[in-house]
């Protein structure tokens, strides 16, 4: 989980401090390293850039995989990765090295704000002020942002694959950011086509993800990640942003199991919940229901073909339009109708009536 840090005001000692001519480059250009959070495999610290006096995040990978083959070269795609989907929902890179001692970090943009994992927990535990904070409409804005991030790496060609709140972090000023993108798939796109990306794609399955294996979190992979499908496509990740998309409905799991092997039989087997039906109680539009439902559909041949065409839904909902995914009765159509224009109907029936009170007291 990210840590709150102290906030920085920017000062002028900040920004005219005369660089030494003997600068230093590389990890030596960083001062203390302060521990900020930690993942499965690796960790985040804070530290300063000496020469631009700037707040930096430094990820490095745990001390126990520094030697592993696989995950050095995750740890590689991931900086890659991340530096080049240039998007405002990704972080910036700002470099890849090595250390003292040989091992390698990469520094980029040090964020602060929570993920969503903890905010969509506050929300099932009814914390005031986050229940305040992050109505329904908020949450749609903020998956609707993690589309148009997923929708631009998708275009240089790029599958996250392990798409979950706790990848998604939310800024204090309302940026939201995808994070983690170590097990991502490289399409072979010309915007992503250095020799290094290339050449970790050409070997995928035989090094990083091979054919039969299982990467990312169990509860939000989509069910051909599950069955270790070596040909994925860009529905995989509309799968688990409809996991997202349920979990922002209900504040409640899709799939919940002990181990991998009892998720993975829910995941393949058992029919899903409707979020109307787990939460009754949150009142979930029909419209918006279906849209999740169509993301969720186990046959990938079912599903949204593109993110772009789960974001096109998602933003038609918030405009109070018509979405794709669902059919409106005559009397739904009617009673939208009447919602959109419920402002206009007033205001011609005001007038009328006070046309008619002019004529009756004039009369």
């Amino acid at each position: 989980m990210i840590k709150e840090q102290a906030k920085k005001t920017l000062h002028t000692r900040d920004t005219d401090h005369v660089l030494p001519s003997a600068w230093k480059s590389g990890s030596l250009k960083y001062d203390d390293l302060k521990d900020f959070a930690e993942g499965g495999t690796g960790k985040l610290y804070t530290t300063t850039d000496k020469n631009l006096l700037r707040t930096v995040a430094y990820k490095t990978l745990h001390d126990d995989l520094r030697n592993s083959e696989i995950e050095t070269k995750r740890f590689l795609r991931e900086a890659r990765v991340t530096a080049n989907i240039q998007h405002p929902g990704t972080l910036p890179v700002y470099e890849l090295g090595r250390d003292r001692e040989g091992q390698l970090f990469f520094t980029m943009k040090k964020v602060e704000g929570r993920d969503l994992r903890q905010i969509l927990f506050d929300l099932h535990q009814e914390v005031p002020d986050v229940l305040e904070q992050f109505p329904l409409p908020r949450l749609l804005d903020i998956l609707i942002q993690v589309c148009q991030t997923i929708a631009y790496a998708h275009d240089v060609g790029v599958i996250h694959r392990d798409l979950k709140p706790a990848n998604v972090i939310v800024g204090k000023f309302g940026e939201v950011y995808v994070l983690d993108w170590g097990l991502a798939k490289v399409m072979g796109s010309p915007a992503l086509s250095s020799p290094e990306l290339m050449e970790e794609a050409e070997k995928e399955d035989v090094s990083l993800t091979p054919t039969g294996r299982h990467y990312g979190t169990p509860m939000y992979m989509s069910p051909e990640i599950a069955r270790g499908e070596s040909e994925l496509d860009h529905r995989a990740d509309v799968f688990s942003l409809g996991i997202i998309l349920f979990e922002i409905l209900t504040h409640r799991f899709l799939i919940e199991g002990e181990d991998f092997i009892e998720i993975k039989k829910k995941l393949l087997d058992d029919s899903f919940p409707l979020p109307r039906e787990i939460a009754p109680e949150k009142s979930i539009p029909r419209d918006l229901q279906a849209v999740c439902m169509k993301a969720l559909k186990r046959d990938k041949m079912e599903r949204y073909p593109k993110v772009t065409d789960l974001l096109a839904d998602l933003q038609r909902f918030r405009h109070d339009e018509e979405v794709s995914a669902y059919w409106y009765s005559g009397w739904e159509k009617l009673t939208r109708w009447n919602h959109r224009h419920a402002y206009s109907i007033l205001s011609i029936l005001s007038a009328l009536a006070g046309a008619g009170i002019y004529a009756l007291f004039r009369g």
